[in-house]
């Protein structure tokens, strides 16, 4: 495993806000983030004044492990807003539990694969909450299989009717449009395409039925800027360019996108002095997209690496191979399209909070979805994936904040750590595939 730094100083010639020269509220309130993510990232420079110094910024491990700890086991009143997204809940906290690399304890594991197991319909998928009371949807399924698969016990694998499962998923595929709808008489768009085949893939019951259609009407998502939007004509949006190109990945599509493209959309999603992701053209950051944007750059990453490998060896004295072009960035800022260090910065200065959780931005309180997706961002942003000149994949880490922060890998893909998504596909590729249903 190869290193990309260690702890180190930021230059500070990054960190600087100018008035906007069109005041309109959008300019405001960027300027207003600005500002604040500027304060606190001035709060941390070294002796000579000139840079961030990333080794003074502590890690708070522990008060993130504890404020994730309280969420399972009791929420007070005001979450009944999410009463129809607790498998949500189960999810963001387990996995950012697990990125922690903390341990559930055996009972506490126990009890939350039952309360999925209520939540889950008999006639497949899962609900918002327990059943009955609410109608399966396919949001909820793929947080709570997600939750049960990191969980990773046996019992937590056999609490999932596969065969209920997969006709739950089938009911949601369009044959004549390739989309998915969310739940019965419910919306289309691509989050159903990319949960579907997630969880599908997961469990071992992605079948050509399944996926049949689905690839192409993902393309068509694909708008003018690059990025993907929930249908086809809709406005690029980060998580719905995430679920699109992770349902082409799982599928073995990603050729049916202008890559280019998508990167170039991606790359102008970063913010110059924040370093994270905004969601959105001319929208602020988010801590959120830190993953939602940082891990499309890691599951297109294969497919442009091919497709750059395979380029043709060039004349003497024109421009590089791809293969050469790919061993030049072992030698850059990380290896992904983006500025690892630049979304650790905003993630370890701007995101934490001293009691413990992430935030979207400074000014905003932390939750355990920003927890978890900051988390999961800043995971992308430590762990590349880089080829080399054979073509063969070499694992490197980007940790300019030392290793005492490093987290787990996730895969990309489902936003599960690797050795969890490698345990799953071990257990479920030894039971059958469902039948079809009649």
């Amino acid at each position: 495993m190869g290193s990309l730094g260690g702890a180190m100083a930021v230059p500070c010639g990054r960190y600087t806000s100018e008035p906007p020269p069109v005041l309109t509220a959008t300019t405001r309130e960027q300027q207003v983030v600005e500002e604040r993510c500027l304060k606190l990232f001035l709060a941390h420079l070294d002796a000579d004044g000139a840079s961030v110094c990333r080794s003074a910024v502590p890690f708070d491990r522990e008060k993130h492990i504890a404020y994730l700890l309280k969420g399972l086991e009791q929420l007070p009143s005001g979450f009944q807003a999410l009463d129809a997204s607790r498998p949500w809940l189960c999810y963001w906290i387990v996995h950012a539990l697990d990125l922690l690399g903390h341990k559930l304890p055996e009972e506490l594991a126990s009890r939350t694969v039952a309360f999925l197991k209520r939540c889950q319909d008999p006639s497949g998928g899962y609900c918002g909450g327990p059943h009955p009371g609410q109608i399966p949807h396919l949001a909820p399924t793929y947080a709570a299989v997600n939750a049960l698969v990191i969980i990773g016990t046996d019992e937590a694998y056999a609490s999932i009717d596969r065969q209920r499962l997969y006709e739950f998923l089938r009911r949601r595929k369009d044959d004549v449009l390739g989309c998915f709808t969310m739940h019965e008489d419910g919306e289309v768009d691509v989050r159903g395409a990319y949960t579907a085949f997630a969880v599908a893939s997961l469990t071992n019951v992605l079948t050509d039925e399944l996926v049949s259609g689905t690839p192409e009407w993902i393309a068509r998502c694909q708008t003018y800027e690059g990025g993907l939007g929930g249908e086809p004509g809709l406005e690029a949006h980060g998580g719905y360019a995430f679920c699109g190109a992770a349902a082409l990945s799982i599928t073995g599509h990603l050729g049916l996108l202008r890559l280019d493209a998508l990167l170039r959309w991606l790359a102008s999603c970063q913010k110059r002095l924040e370093g994270g992701f905004h969601g959105r053209t001319n929208k602020l950051v988010d801590g959120c997209y830190s993953f939602w944007q940082g891990a499309t750059f890691a599951v297109v990453a294969p497919a442009l690496n091919a497709r750059t490998l395979s380029s043709a060896a060039p004349a003497a004295g024109s421009d590089p191979t791809g293969a050469e072009l790919l061993a030049s960035l072992a030698e850059a800022d990380g290896s992904w399209l983006f500025d690892q260090g630049a979304l650790q910065d905003y993630l370890m200065v701007c995101g934490q909070l001293s009691k413990g959780g992430l935030r979207d931005k400074p000014g905003k309180d932390p939750d355990y979805y920003h927890t978890c997706y900051c988390l999961s961002g800043l995971s992308v942003a430590q762990h590349s994936h880089l080829t080399s000149v054979s073509g063969a994949a070499e694992r490197t880490t980007h940790c300019p904040y030392g290793d005492a922060t490093m987290l787990a890998r996730t895969d990309p893909r489902y936003n599960i750590s690797e050795l969890k998504v490698a345990r799953a596909f071990s257990h479920f590729a030894q039971l059958p595939r469902p039948t079809e249903p009649s």
